[in-house]
């Protein structure tokens, strides 16, 4: 007896019901919809970590699509692309597998990262801010599906990623942030943004031979490739001379005249990160900097910007003082007319606003060391910061107008010493030539090529000894004979 159509329209449509409930039931429920103020908080946080400075190429790349290369002691390390993208990105990756690269290092495919990427620091994320930064980089970032034209190859071991766990497992203090309940709430929220997000330990701390940070010299100034980043500590040789509206003014800013102008990486800091901090974090980050340890780092007692006067030796340079004045003048005078003093003035005053900053009470030119002085006539100053861009040339074999050898550029920094900052400090060709390569070798640079050949020696002995104990015990066995 046949059903009619519609009973059996009807029982196809509940089964089909059915099914459906059961397969929806084995499925994953679906996303929430995005919190956008949740977005949006990972937006900030996302820009006071300075994310974009390391990972979007410079010259017009794509937001976060990688391919900055990062001028490392070791090699160079390529940022990787931290799009949303599902192939060429971290569009797979799950909230957990995001927060154990940010915290430990590890990628979701269990490889490790290295430390050029701060997890050090981000380890003490909390897990809040962790998930404001997922939604953000999964939802209010846009993919970007381009492979990167070059990865990251660094020379033997170093290119053992698996190393990196036993850097790891001695160095990463893997913890969350916990307030000290002695400090005030701002000086508190200072520190979580200073240690954790703005990573300032990263380069101001100083490192042992195996790169890890020294702990006990917290922030009291580190070489950073030809850079120095100086003691930020509250010590003479620090920020002890420094009002907390100076110390703002120069994160927002890059610049506090009659102290210090951003140059290198802290200009990137600026440009990309800090200007764009609100006011209270600002005063936040300035006020726990008053209370870390103070260190006297690499200098004594005398602050940095305190050194130095205007001196002008251009009417003696141009012959007013006599025919003989100009045979008594270095070739250093000579260099500084001709490629500084037009912008920082013959004495040195700087211009009017400070756009080209005064060369005395300085701490480029007042410091315990030349590092910064060199690298700015090598490599230039160059920051935007509210839309005005602070630039001075470069002077190296990339400039296309200005090419200074070794030896003038010391003899332009000896000259600005002499005249206008530290004068127990000298330069040589073969300092300024050092910056050149990219800054003084750490340790394991230094012994890497011969790290290879020791090693093949080591396993050569291992598998030596292995081979005579085996055969010592064979040879007691025979003595001995069989167990009875």
């Amino acid at each position: 007896m046949q059903r009619p159509a519609l009973t059996v329209i009807a029982l196809r449509a509940a089964r089909a019901l059915a099914g459906a409930a059961l397969l929806a039931a084995a499925l994953p429920a679906p996303a929430a919809a995005p919190d956008p103020a949740l977005v949006e908080r990972g937006k900030y946080l996302a820009t006071a970590a300075d994310c974009t400075a390391c990972h979007t190429a410079p010259g017009g790349g794509k937001p976060f699509a990688g391919g900055y290369s990062i001028a490392s002691p070791l090699g160079a390390i390529v940022a990787t692309n931290i799009t949303p993208s599902r192939t060429a990105g971290i569009g797979n990756y799950t909230e957990e597998q995001f927060a154990r690269a940010l915290r430990q290092g590890v990628r979701a495919d269990g490889a490790h990262l290295y430390p050029a990427m701060p997890y050090t620091a981000y380890t003490l994320l909390a897990d809040e801010d962790v998930r404001a930064l997922y939604a953000y980089f999964m939802l209010g970032v846009q993919a970007v599906n381009e492979e990167l034209a070059e990865a990251t190859r660094l020379p033997y071991p170093f290119r053992v990623r698996g190393l990196m766990a036993v850097w790891n497992a001695l160095f990463l203090d893997d913890r969350r942030f916990e307030p000290d309940a002695g400090q005030s709430q701002q000086v508190n929220r200072g520190a979580y943004l200073g240690r954790a997000l703005a990573h300032c330990s990263t380069c101001h701390t100083p490192r042992n031979m195996f790169m890890a940070e020294q702990g006990g010299l917290q922030l009291a100034g580190s070489p950073l490739g030809p850079w120095y980043a100086p003691n930020i500590t509250p010590h003479a040789n620090g920020l002890q001379g420094w009002s907390e509206q100076e110390v703002v003014q120069y994160l927002r800013t890059g610049q506090v005249p009659g102290k210090a102008q951003a140059a290198g990486p802290m200009a990137e800091a600026v440009e990309h990160s800090l200007q764009y901090l609100r006011e209270d974090d600002l005063q936040a980050i300035a006020a726990w900097l008053r209370t870390v340890p103070a260190h006297a780092g690499e200098g004594g007692d005398t602050p940095p910007f305190a050194r130095g006067a205007a001196h002008d030796l251009e009417p003696a340079l141009r012959g007013r003082d006599g025919p003989n004045a100009l045979a008594s003048l270095d070739s250093g005078a000579k260099l500084y007319s001709g490629n500084c003093a037009s912008c920082h003035q013959p004495d040195a005053r700087g211009s009017d606003g400070q756009a080209y900053p005064a060369l005395f009470h300085n701490t480029a030119t007042g410091g315990a060391r030349a590092d910064n002085l060199v690298a700015a006539i090598l490599l230039g100053v160059q920051r935007t910061v509210d839309g005005k861009q602070v630039l001075m040339p470069r002077f190296d074999e990339r400039s296309s107008v200005n090419r200074l050898s070794d030896e003038q550029i010391a003899q332009i920094a000896n000259h600005v010493l002499q005249q206008h900052g530290n004068a127990a400090l000298q330069v040589s060709a073969a300092d300024v030539a050092q910056a050149r390569a990219g800054g003084a070798r750490p340790f394991l640079a230094e012994v890497q090529p011969l790290l290879l050949p020791v090693g093949l020696v080591a396993l050569a002995l291992l598998l030596a000894l292995a081979v005579w104990l085996t055969a010592w015990v064979r040879h007691r066995r025979r003595r001995t004979g069989p167990a009875r």
